[in-house]
């Protein structure tokens, strides 16, 4: 049996600005991975790779970078802040045994270092704050620590503490002193029973080691969450976050001989165009040569794996369990797909973009070059979801944000040499169905070009039910693979209702079927024009469906989120009467500390302005968080999404495509 190198996959997480970045550089050079100390500022830190990540200062893309201290290898994640990119950040959640939240001693708690903490605790991420910056002008840890208790949990602990913050002299006590010893037992002795007993003098006292030993046993259970302190720029309590790492941390248990599971998490591609595949492997070893199953029904051969370990990826024959690297040879592998049986935790915990826009090429003629791009962008980040009208000759992608909006139009023009145009942002709809409908059409019909019979009947389904193909014939009426056939055809087709959005709850019954078989002419073989075939089957049904949803009727629904907003006391009559004016609907106020935290619904297309508005609002002490919460009857006439489909509710265009496609007349 392999014995794996202890290896713990560490997030590094933060709201933007707050030193996530700064703070992954400083343990990379503390680690001695690093000769030299990159600076966001100065755009040359080893995890921000992209030109457009140096330029703006931001972090877009997870990165991953490895080092070792005291016997652990740890392949540190570093994720994006801004929470346009929250993308990012869910596939990473997926991978990690552990992170560190850092918050800015001067900001504290802020908008995204909510989501981020909520986020973690649905997962059960273990999970160490930073308090970073203590060394900046109006720096308060003690205020920054109360914001942490009031705001994200009590169960903190903090290890150290911090003299003279505010400023460059501020210094870290993290040591194995009488002082620091008492401190950390009268802590813990609130979560920890055995610490308690030894507190009041039933049991000896622990030493020091023992206490952040017995700190991690409860980060591990979600009973603690430890506070460091530090400052990522100078370095100051980043040593001790690193040395004790081991210990408020430990990794999980890895059995490499278990059988495969993994996760792809993230998807690039070299400078050759290979696609390149980020796998974290949970169990079991994934070796070169090896054919792996994907999920999609056949399996891929792995040509090569390169392991992140100190100093970078290193080539390997094997990529084994509790290790991230890449993988080659993983041609249809998409973000999210399974290495073998992955088991562990969803990724799926963040909501779908609610926006989408248009993008339109500077030069008419890149149009072509523009949807390549799209499509390799799509691969690293499949929310976007690229559509295609060409009829229209346009192109629509989904959003979280205007800063993704941005950004990805940096990426187009400097990555891909397309510079683009971006339409106004539009909310995202989807449609209900209001009532049953149904309708079919059998071979023969003179409205019927097609060899092939089939009925549906469609019924609401409950919200997040999903779609349902069911059938009132019997199963052996037909070849199997024309039920296949059908029941593609409506899936897909519902990603477009009547007025051009997607019917993500609906429940379909097949009520009639029928087809012609393999007929012959004299002796001749197989003809084509006197037999079913799928296509058929896919070509009628859509014509068949839609005309069932119109007599059931859909209601288009605009999406809304749920805001929370916290702000002082003082502010709250100001901004109450602020809200309706920007769409924003309060519902609830309910105190939370020193600040009050209002809660209500916006209109996802109005929550841009809101957030714009905000800082003027609340004199910069507002911390607003939003997430889509569900989709409300739209108000006037329905909004129309301009189809990208052959359209089926156009039934003579429809049939003038479809029919020369299978060749019938």
């Amino acid at each position: 049996m392999l014995t794996p190198e202890p290896t713990l996959n560490l997030g590094i997480l933060a709201h933007v600005d707050a030193g996530k970045t700064s703070l992954t550089e400083r343990l990379l050079y503390e680690a001695g991975v690093l000769a030299d100390l990159g600076s966001v500022d100065a755009g040359d830190t080893q995890t921000d790779t992209m030109a457009l990540e140096r330029r703006r200062g931001i972090t877009i893309r997870s990165a991953v970078a490895s080092f070792r201290v005291d016997g652990l290898a740890v392949n540190l994640v570093d994720t994006p802040g801004h929470s346009d990119f929250v993308a990012e950040v869910e596939r990473a959640l997926a991978v990690l045994d552990g992170c560190v939240l850092v918050v800015s001693a001067v900001e504290g708690v802020q908008a995204q270092t909510l989501v981020l903490y909520r986020a973690l605790r649905r997962l059960g991420i273990p999970t160490v704050f930073f308090v970073n910056k203590v060394d900046r002008s109006n720096a308060d840890p003690h205020r920054v620590v109360g914001e942490i208790r009031d705001r994200l949990t009590p169960d903190t602990v903090c290890v150290g503490s911090v003299t003279d913050p505010g400023s460059p002299a501020a210094r870290i006590q993290v040591r194995e002193s009488r002082k620091e010893t008492v401190r950390l037992t009268e802590s813990l002795a609130d979560i920890d029973d055995d610490v308690l007993a030894a507190a009041v003098g039933e049991r000896p006292a622990y030493p020091w080691a023992e206490l952040v030993r017995r700190l991690g046993e409860q980060t591990a259970a979600g009973r603690a969450h430890p506070v460091l302190f530090g400052s990522a720029i100078t370095g100051t309590g980043v040593p001790e976050l690193m040395r004790l790492l081991p210990d408020l941390l430990p990794p999980p248990a890895a059995d490499v001989d278990a059988p495969l599971g993994g996760v792809v998490f993230a998807i690039r591609r070299g400078d050759d165009g290979e696609k390149l595949v980020q796998v974290r492997v949970g169990c079991g070893t994934l070796r070169v040569r090896e054919h792996v199953d994907l999920g999609h029904g056949r399996e891929e051969r792995v040509t090569g794996i390169r392991v992140h370990r100190p100093g970078g990826a290193q080539t390997s024959a094997t990529l084994v369990a509790g290790q991230i690297g890449v993988v080659r040879g993983l041609e249809s592998a998409r973000i999210g797909d399974p290495v073998g049986a992955w088991t562990r935790r969803s990724s799926d915990q963040f909501v779908r973009p609610s926006l989408e826009t248009v993008v339109d090429p500077v030069d008419p003629a890149d149009r072509v070059s523009l949807y390549t791009a799209l499509g390799q962008l799509a691969e690293q980040d499949p929310l976007i979801d690229v559509r295609q009208d060409d009829g229209r000759r346009e192109v629509a992608v989904s959003l979280y944000g205007e800063v993704q909006k941005e950004v990805l139009g940096s990426l187009l023009e400097t990555d891909y040499g397309v510079p683009v145009t971006f339409r106004e942002s539009t909310p995202i709809c989807v449609e209900r169905l209001v009532g049953t409908g149904a309708d079919h059409e059998l071979i023969g019909m003179t409205s019927n070009p097609f060899l092939a019979a089939v009925g549906l009947r469609v019924e609401p389904a409950p919200l997040g039910a999903g779609v349902t193909v069911g059938l009132e014939v019997e199963l052996g009426s037909m070849p199997s693979a024309f039920f296949t056939a059908v029941e593609e055809s409506v899936r897909a087709t519902l990603r477009q209702g009547p007025h051009g959005w997607e019917i993500p709850d609906c429940a379909v019954i097949i009520t009639h079927s029928g087809y012609w078989g393999r007929h012959s002419v004299g002796h001749a073989d197989f003809t084509k024009s006197i037999s079913s075939t799928a296509a058929d089957f896919r070509c009628l049904a859509p014509l068949v469906l839609m005309t069932a949803l119109e007599r059931a009727r859909t209601t288009v629904c605009v999406p809304v989120h749920r805001f929370e907003l916290e702000i002082p006391e003082r502010l709250y009559a100001a901004v109450l009467a602020a809200l309706p004016r920007l769409a924003a609907t309060p519902l609830e106020t309910r105190q939370s500390g020193s600040h009050l935290v209002v809660q209500g619904t916006v209109p996802a297309v109005s929550v841009h302005a809101l957030q714009q508005r905000l800082p003027d609002l609340t004199s910069g002490e507002g911390i607003l968080t939003t997430r889509l919460d569900h989709f409300a009857p739209a108000v006037g006439p329905p909004p129309v999404r301009p189809r990208t489909d052959d359209d089926p509710t156009d039934r003579v265009n429809y049939l003038k495509t479809t029919t020369r496609r299978v060749g019938r007349s």
